[in-house]
């Protein structure tokens, strides 16, 4: 098994700037490698990755969930497994598809979505035109009111949501182990209990057409969800709904604005959306790394990893992987080894949602934000373009995105 002792560890600030380089260096001399720090064996090729989550828990399981999110979010649907797993994903997914999704939770998308462009075009807009960061005015508040309004819960604790969520994303990629980001953590899981507990025993007996509502309720074979399984739910979802669709609306605009073509193209056809944002998940995934464990001895690129070891899997490197994609390292929504139209299924040939049975179940709850969220942006900036002399920064190892993405208007 190579060492590649040249490539940036994934913990030093080299690779923390730019990640890129060592990607393609890790696939191309080093596509299995033991990381110390992590006590895991890294990935990076398409091949592999792709194998890892797909794989129906014969050689790859979620048990590293039992020790990397549980200390957080409580025991979620992420760390089951068999008919156990697929019950509690039956009683959650009717929420984030179909008629639910359509008639119920778009009309609070588009709504959020409005308010927020709403206040800081009054804020930021004078005379000579304006000027806003999206991601402190809309990206990372869009997803969190959202949710918060899916689930019936005041939004004017959203400061409260959002640092709830920023510790839990922060104590998912504590990589290092820093003690006072995994204090942090633990803290984070008593006090989201002690909020959200007495509202879920209380709409228990309050049923209304919220979501929180709807999973109290729910009940699949006779089974039904324990007051702490739709906490942890909660949890989970107010963690990886609000990140994951925060830097995925970041960088969908920083990737259009720094391509004026294609912004231009999807301005003019709006159907190019969903290729824009199917573009984004491949090129710059809101997501770099997901971790599994293995079940036996697994073969995979580059050498053997044994029982029990746990796998960091790559999805920001295998997502440029040349191998599977041509021209890897640009951003071109008319790519045509990219599926839009599967993009947010299983069946996607991209691997920011993961694949398998443990594909992402908001998939499609994220696209319905991030196309509603563009196109209202669109519409109310017809003009928009970055601010003179800025330049989209990405920051982050686990979760990765721009850390502002200042834009004119009008003017």
């Amino acid at each position: 098994m190579a060492t590649a002792q040249e490539i940036p560890d994934i913990l030093s600030p080299e690779f923390a700037a730019d990640p890129y380089p060592a990607y393609r260096a890790m696939r191309e001399s080093a596509p299995l490698l033991w990381h110390d720090a992590t006590k895991s064996y890294v990935i990076s090729r398409y091949e592999d990755v792709e194998r890892t989550f797909k794989d129906r828990e014969s050689e790859f399981t979620t048990d590293n969930y039992d020790w990397q999110i549980e200390p957080v979010h409580g025991k979620t649907i992420l760390q089951l497994s068999g008919r156990e797993h697929a019950v509690r994903r039956a009683l959650v997914a009717p929420a984030f598809r179909g008629s639910d999704l359509e008639q119920k939770f778009l009309p609070v998308i588009e709504r959020n979505a409005r308010e927020l462009i709403g206040a800081f075009l009054r804020d930021e807009r004078g005379e000579g035109g304006g000027e806003v960061d999206l991601v402190a005015a809309f990206a990372t508040r869009f997803p969190v009111n959202v949710i918060a309004d899916m689930l019936g819960l005041d939004k004017a604790d959203h400061a409260k949501f959002h640092g709830w969520y920023t510790s839990v994303i922060a104590f998912l990629g504590n990589l290092a182990g820093d003690p006072e980001i995994a204090a942090a953590g633990d803290r984070t899981r008593r006090e989201f209990a002690e909020y959200m507990i007495p509202v879920i025993r209380h709409r228990r007996e309050n049923l209304g057409g919220d979501l929180l509502s709807t999973l109290c309720a729910a009940e699949v074979d006779g089974v039904r969800m324990s007051d702490e399984d739709i906490k942890a739910f909660c949890s989970l979802l107010l963690a990886a709904g609000g990140e994951t669709t925060d830097k995925a609306i970041a960088s969908i605009f920083a990737n259009l604005l720094t391509h004026p073509d294609q912004l231009a193209a999807v301005r003019a056809d709006r159907t190019l959306v969903g290729r824009a944002f199917a573009e984004t998940l491949r090129f710059t995934p809101p997501v770099h790394m997901i971790m599994r464990q293995t079940a036996k001895e697994v073969t995979l690129s580059g050498g053997t990893v044994p029982a029990g070891a746990t796998v960091t899997c790559l999805i920001g490197a295998a997502n440029r992987d040349g191998a599977r994609y041509t021209d890897p390292d640009t951003f071109n929504i008319f790519r045509d080894d990219l599926t839009s139209a599967t993009a947010f299924s299983a069946a996607a040939d991209h691997l920011a949602f993961a694949l398998g049975r443990h594909f992402c179940v908001g998939a499609l709850l994220a696209k319905a934000e991030v196309e509603t969220g563009v196109n209202q942006l669109l519409d109310a900036l017809p003009d928009m373009r970055l601010a003179e002399g800025f330049v989209p920064v990405e920051q982050g190892v686990f979760t990765r995105g721009p850390v502002e993405v200042r834009v004119r208007f009008g003017g």
